[in-house]
């Protein structure tokens, strides 16, 4: 075939922003841009229902977009009969109906699509030019130079040098308000008489009401509720859902951020991250508009740097962390945890109210806050020691912002300490009692969090002592974790010894997930 100087632009679909590295320098008349929904990418986890129909609609709405400024758009659909399932294959069925001299891309989110596209101009016999993600505020060389001789990467760190470098909520060379971060003014409980501001949804248009009819056909085991589905899936509307987020829940969401409520899955959040993740959104427009607002005077400095920090700050270094320590990172166990993922993370059955809430809320919205993913379902598999290949597997799978550049350092290195604190200077391990303070959850339930020991002892409270006793050897060096483990030695050996012997009998109760959907990172790797 003779190859005209046309190029074949592949978007992922993690990368639908018109401003996406491989679009740059598009040459209308020539170039075909690429998207494919591949069944290896939808089937690699059991992905939530609700994240399939975010985004395969979100791709065909970006799709649509492209042709309606005059683009060639070749689009593979999921059930497309001649699909080969994956990008690899479908890269090599385009290059038999383009005529074209060379493949773009924008480098992706996971490293095990990078070993793909590495392998491309090999296969293909064409030049393949992976372009750098620029749509985030760090870049991976960046990052790296930061880290550099450090032998732990702490993010308060790295968080002070971009905003230096952006000049966000900056008056000079100095923090606005004259400190970096307000973290300590967002820990404030929701009082009961609060009345929550009504959260923007949007309603499923003819392309989303198609996707989701296939989701329903296709994936019908799959975790989560197909309805009601509520996401933006069109930069139009995620510009919406900010404008509301920054309007009626950043003004509060710095003081109760920390919050949790029954019924109440949203509160103050900024539900963006999916429209982040995607490419809807970008992280500087973000930030801007947060800034923006505080300095009209709309929202309050520490909401306004709470939220700036988890952007510019927490997000930008997750990525570092990921593409700087992939693939030997998620190989980590630092604290041998081994036991399987209980089966309630899946079904929600359990008497553990918290729980239950947070796995009811996630599969009825594909969502979770963060202190309900870090206190509640994060602490749990903590505590009780689940081998971190599994919780991964299951965060992966059941949150629509998930994607695996944020979801493995979160829940390995914060969540799971399996890094051996390079993230996190501390394993954020709690009691029962962080729980009661920072929630409702504990009024419905069947346990008790002020009961230590015996009937009714909240699972929360014996679980932490026995994690302290399991971990000790690893852990009670550690200057942070000094006072519990002071508590811990100080304790009567009898009691001490009960709370073990009931936390291992509650344990054994839990039981496993079942195989054919509580897949680990290994398996999955296997599969591909």
């Amino acid at each position: 075939m003779t190859r005209s100087r046309g190029a074949l632009r592949l978007i992922l679909g993690d990368h639908l922003s018109r401003d996406v590295a491989a679009l740059d320098g598009l040459d209308r008349e020539h170039d075909v841009v690429l998207m494919a929904e591949v069944a290896e990418e939808a089937g690699y986890v059991p992905h939530h229902k609700q994240k399939l129909v975010f985004i395969l609609s979100a791709m065909r709405h970006f799709a649509e977009e492209l042709r309606s400024e005059g683009i060639a758009v070749d689009y593979v659909r999921l059930d497309d009969p001649s699909t080969s399932g994956s990008f690899t294959g479908e890269l090599t069925r385009a290059l038999s109906r383009h005529a074209v001299d060379r493949i773009v891309v924008t480098e992706p989110g996971e490293w095990r699509v990078r070993a793909m596209m590495d392998a491309w101009a090999a296969a293909s016999g064409l030049p393949v030019d992976i372009r750098e993600d620029d749509r985030f505020f760090c870049s991976r060389g960046r990052f790296a130079r930061w880290a550099e001789g450090r032998k732990a990467f702490r993010m308060e760190f790295f968080y002070r040098e971009m905003r230096r470098e952006t000049g966000l909520l900056m008056q000079g060379d100095k923090p606005e308000g004259g400190q970096w971060n307000y973290d300590a003014d967002n820990r404030k409980t929701l009082s009961k008489d609060r009345v929550l501001p009504p959260r923007q949804r949007f309603a499923p248009d003819a392309i989303t009401a198609e996707v989701m009819e296939l989701i329903r056909q296709r994936f019908p085991d799959n975790f989560g509720d197909l309805a009601p589905f509520g996401w933006a899936v069109t930069r139009v509307d995620a510009l919406r859902a900010l404008d509301h987020f920054i309007a009626d829940g950043l003004p509060s969401f710095g003081d109760v951020q920390d919050a949790m409520k029954r019924g109440e899955p949203f509160l103050y959040h900024g539900l963006i991250s999916p429209y982040l993740n995607v490419g809807l959104l970008t992280p500087r427009e973000v930030c801007l508009a947060a800034e923006t607002a505080y300095r009209r005077g709309k929202v309050p400095l520490n909401a306004a740097e709470g939220f700036i920090r988890q952007v510019l700050g927490w997000r930008e270094y997750v990525r570092g962390i990921y593409w700087r320590e992939m693939p030997a990172y998620a190989e980590t166990n630092a604290l041998d945890a081994t036991r399987p993922l209980p089966w309630f993370y899946w079904s929600g059955e359990t008497d553990l109210a918290c729980i239950a809430e947070v796995v009811g809320d996630t599969r009825r919205h594909a969502y979770a806050h963060h202190i309900q993913r870090l206190m509640v379902t994060g602490n749990f598999a903590l505590l009780a020691g689940i081998r971190p290949a599994e919780i991964e597997a299951w965060y992966l799978a059941v949150y629509i912002d998930a994607f695996d550049w944020v979801e493995l350092p979160n829940v390995h290195g914060m969540v799971m300490f399996a890094d051996d604190g390079l993230l996190a200077s501390k394993p954020y391990a709690a009691s029962g009692a962080y729980i009661d303070r920072m929630s409702d959850y504990c009024g419905a339930c069947a346990y008790d969090p002020k009961i230590k020991v015996g009937k009714g002892a909240c699972p929360f409270n014996l679980l932490y002592w026995n994690f302290l006793a399991e971990n000790a050897g690893r852990l009670r060096g550690n200057p942070r974790m000094a006072m519990p483990y002071r508590t811990l030695e100080a304790m009567d050996p009898a009691r001490r010894q009960q709370i073990l012997d009931e936390a291992h009998a509650f344990i054994d109760t839990l039981g496993a997930s079942q195989p054919a959907v509580a897949k680990t990172r290994d398996q999955l790797t296997l599969d591909l």
